[in-house]
C-alpha cells in the first residue's frame, strides 16, 4: 500500500522547521570563538579572554583540543620582564619547574611549557578552576555555612602539607585568598601561583623577604623562617575567607601593616568574630613561630571534626 502523500500544511512546516535548523548551525558556525593563537603542536589554543593578571604575567582562556578542556594559558613578557627585573625570570622558571614536579588534588596541575623566542614571550598551560580565585567567589557568595568553609580550609591545608613534605620542602611564601581557586561546581580548592615559592634544604630555613604584606608572617621580615610562615599566611586566609575581608584593612598603609604585624597587633577582623571555635583556630595559626601546628598536626586539629556528616552546622552570615 503506497505511503499517504504529506499534506501542503505539514510539508511546508517540515520545510521551515529544516531551514530555521540550517540558519541556526550557519549561526552558531559565524558566531564560533576563533583562537588568538595555538601552541606549537597545535593542541592547545588561546582565546582573547583575560581570567586575571599579575604584575608579571596574564592569564587567558584556553582550550584543550585533544582532552575536550578549557584551560588556563599562562602569557608572560619575559624580554621586557628581563630588562626590568632579571631576578623575576628566575622566579617565573621555578614556578614553571614546581608545577612540573607536583601532582596533587589542591594544586594547580600543569600541561606543558614552551617559549616564544622571536617574541620574547614565555607560555604555559595549566589546570584552570571554573569559579576563579576563593577571595572573587566568596565576594560573589556572602552566605556560606562553617560546614563549607572548613571543607575549602582542610582542602588548602592538604595542598599546604603536601608542598612542606616534598623532598625537598617547599615554602609559598605568598599564599592568600587571590591565588587559591575554586571549582564551585564540586566546591574543589586548589592552590596556584608559586611564582614566589621557595625550595629549602634539610634545615628548611629561607632567606629572603617577600610576599604580600596583609599575609606576611613577622618573622618574614627577619629574613629567617621556615615553613611555618606558610601556616601563618593559612590562618590569615582563614580569617579573611569568614569576615570577607583582607586582614589589616584598617591600616592606610604598608608601614603601617608592617609596624602592626612586626609589633603583635593582631588585625581588628578577628576582634569581631563572634564564633569562638574560629577564633581559637586561626589564633593557633598566626601565634608566635615555635607555637605554630605544622599542616600536618592542624589537619588532625578538633576544628575538623565532623565535617563530613550530613548534618549542617551554623551558617555564616
Amino acid at each position: 500500500m503506497p505511503p499517504s502523500p504529506t499534506p501542503p500544511r505539514l510539508a511546508q512546516q517540515q520545510q521551515r522547521q529544516e531551514e530555521e535548523e540550517e540558519e541556526d548551525m550557519a549561526r552558531a558556525s559565524s558566531d564560533e570563538e576563533a583562537f588568538e593563537e595555538v601552541d606549537p603542536t597545535g593542541r592547545f589554543g588561546r582565546y582573547a579572554a583575560v581570567l586575571g593578571h599579575g604584575s608579571v604575567k596574564k592569564v587567558y582562556r584556553g582550550f584543550d583540543q585533544e582532552e575536550g578542556i578549557e584551560v588556563a594559558w599562562n602569557r608572560v613578557r619575559v624580554r621586557a620582564l628581563a630588562d626590568r627585573d632579571p631576578a623575576m625570570v628566575d622566579r617565573l622558571h621555578a614556578e614553571v619547574r614546581l608545577l612540573r614536579s607536583l601532582h596533587h588534588n589542591h594544586i594547580i596541575g600543569f600541561h606543558k611549557v614552551w617559549l616564544d623566542r622571536d617574541n620574547g614571550i614565555l607560555n604555559f598551560i595549566t589546570e584552570v578552576c571554573n569559579s576563579g580565585s576563593l577571595r572573587d567567589y566568596r565576594e560573589r557568595h556572602k552566605h556560606v555555612s562553617v560546614k563549607a568553609l572548613k571543607k575549602w580550609a582542610r582542602q588548602i591545608l592538604e595542598g599546604l602539607e603536601h608542598l612542606h613534605t616534598h623532598d625537598p620542602c617547599i615554602i609559598h611564601r605568598d599564599l592568600n585568598c587571590s591565588n587559591i581557586f575554586i571549582n564551585g561546581n564540586t566546591g574543589q580548592i586548589k592552590i596556584g601561583d608559586l611564582g614566589l615559592a621557595a625550595i629549602v634544604d634539610k634545615t628548611h630555613v629561607a632567606h629572603t623577604i617577600l610576599g604580600t604584606p596583609e599575609f606576611m608572617a613577622p618573622e618574614l621580615y627577619t629574613e629567617t623562617y621556615t615553613e611555618s610562615v606558610d601556616i601563618y599566611s593559612y590562618g590569615m586566609c582563614v580569617l579573611e575567607m569568614v569576615t570577607r575581608k583582607m586582614p589589616y584593612a584598617e591600616c592606610e598603609s604598608v608601614i603601617q601593616i608592617f609596624n602592626n604585624v612586626t609589633g603583635g597587633v593582631l588585625p581588628a577582623a578577628l576582634s569581631q568574630l563572634k564564633n569562638p571555635e574560629l577564633r581559637g583556630f586561626i589564633e593557633r595559626c598566626i601565634g608566635q613561630p615555635r607555637n605554630r601546628p605544622s599542616a600536618t598536626e592542624l589537619l588532625q586539629d578538633p576544628f575538623f571534626n565532623g565535617i563530613d556528616d550530613d548534618d549542617t552546622i551554623s551558617t555564616l552570615s
